[in-house]
C-alpha cells in the first residue's frame, strides 16, 4: 500500500515531494483497537499512499491484535503508543495495573496480551510515545511541513482534544510546538482545524467509533507544494465478523453490542 516511506525511532523521514506540484498522499489512522476488518476496509478504499501514520491505541477490544500489527509492520506504518498499548506493555512485562477497574475491560486487556505474538509484542514495545515526521528530507528550497504525531495532545499523551474543544485551547497548543501539522487521536473525534498557522488533525477511530455509526473513520492528508488538504472518510466494514469472533471467544457480550451500534456503553 505504501509507495515509499522510512521510519526511525523518534524522527522518521518520509519521502519528499520530488516535483514542484507532485502530491504526497498520507493515510492517517488511529485507535484501531485490534479491529482488523475495519483496517482492511480502510486500506482497500484509500489505495496507494506514500506514508501511513498511526496515532496509537493499536490494540485492545477487537480480537485481531496480531493481524492488525502484522499489517502495520508489512506496510511500514509510522506508529506511536496509545494508552491501551501502554497497558498491554505493562502486562507483557509481567506487571499488573489498577486501571481500568471494570472487569470486562480487564478481560479484554488480558486476552490481547495473551494473544500477541512475540514478534508483535516486541514491535509494540519499540514504539515511542510521540514522533516528529520531517518531510523536508531534501533541501530543495521549498517549505515542507513538519508533522507531529501524538496520541492525546502535544503536551499530554492522555489528554483529549475533540471537534468541539475551544479554539483557544488549540491556539495555546499551536504556540507550544514548532510543528506545522499536529496529528492526534484518543478522543475518537474526527476534525481538522487550522489555527494560528498550525493544522490540527484527528482522523477519528478506525476500529471503535462512539457516535452511533458503526463505521471506520480515517483521514487522508494530501500535500501539493505548500497546499494542505484533508479528507475525512467513514467506511463500512464487516462489523458482524468482529461481533461473531467476540462471541466465539466468549468475550463479554457488551463488546459485540458496542461494535454493532457504534456506541461506548462502559
Amino acid at each position: 500500500m505504501t509507495k515509499n516511506s522510512q521510519s526511525g525511532a523518534n524522527n522518521p523521514a518520509a519521502s519528499p515531494l520530488h516535483e514542484e506540484k507532485a502530491t504526497m498522499r498520507i493515510l492517517i489512522v488511529s485507535d484501531i483497537h485490534g479491529n482488523f476488518p475495519a483496517l482492511e476496509a480502510v486500506a482497500k478504499q484509500c489505495g496507494d499512499v506514500d506514508l501511513i501514520l498511526n496515532g496509537g491505541d493499536t490494540t485492545v477490544y477487537a480480537p485481531f491484535p496480531n493481524q492488525t500489527i502484522d499489517w502495520l509492520r508489512t506496510h511500514r506504518a509510522v506508529s506511536i503508543l496509545g494508552n491501551t498499548d501502554r497497558h498491554i506493555l505493562t502486562l507483557l512485562a509481567g506487571d499488573t495495573f489498577t486501571h481500568p477497574k471494570k472487569a470486562e475491560k480487564r478481560i479484554m486487556y488480558g486476552a490481547t496480551a495473551a494473544e500477541l505474538s512475540k514478534e508483535n509484542g516486541a514491535w509494540l514495545k519499540s514504539q515511542p510515545l510521540w514522533r516528529t515526521i520531517d518531510l523536508a528530507a531534501e533541501d530543495d528550497g521549498r517549505h515542507l511541513p513538519k508533522i507531529g504525531l501524538f496520541h492525546g495532545s502535544p503536551v499530554n499523551p492522555d489528554g483529549f482534544l475533540f471537534a468541539d474543544t475551544p479554539d483557544s485551547r488549540f491556539a495555546e497548543l499551536a504556540g507550544a510546538t514548532d510543528h506545522d501539522i499536529i496529528i492526534v487521536g484518543h478522543s475518537h473525534s474526527p476534525f481538522h482545524k487550522h489555527i494560528n498557522g498550525v493544522h490540527f488533525i484527528n482522523p477519528g477511530s478506525v476500529g471503535r467509533m462512539f457516535d452511533g455509526s458503526p463505521t471506520a473513520s480515517c483521514a487522508v492528508l494530501e500535500l501539493s507544494g505548500e497546499d494542505i488538504a484533508v479528507s475525512h472518510l467513514r467506511l463500512d466494514y464487516k462489523v458482524e465478523a468482529v461481533a461473531a469472533e467476540l462471541t466465539r471467544l466468549r468475550y463479554p457480550a457488551i463488546y459485540a453490542r458496542m461494535y454493532r451500534i457504534g456506541r461506548k456503553l462502559n
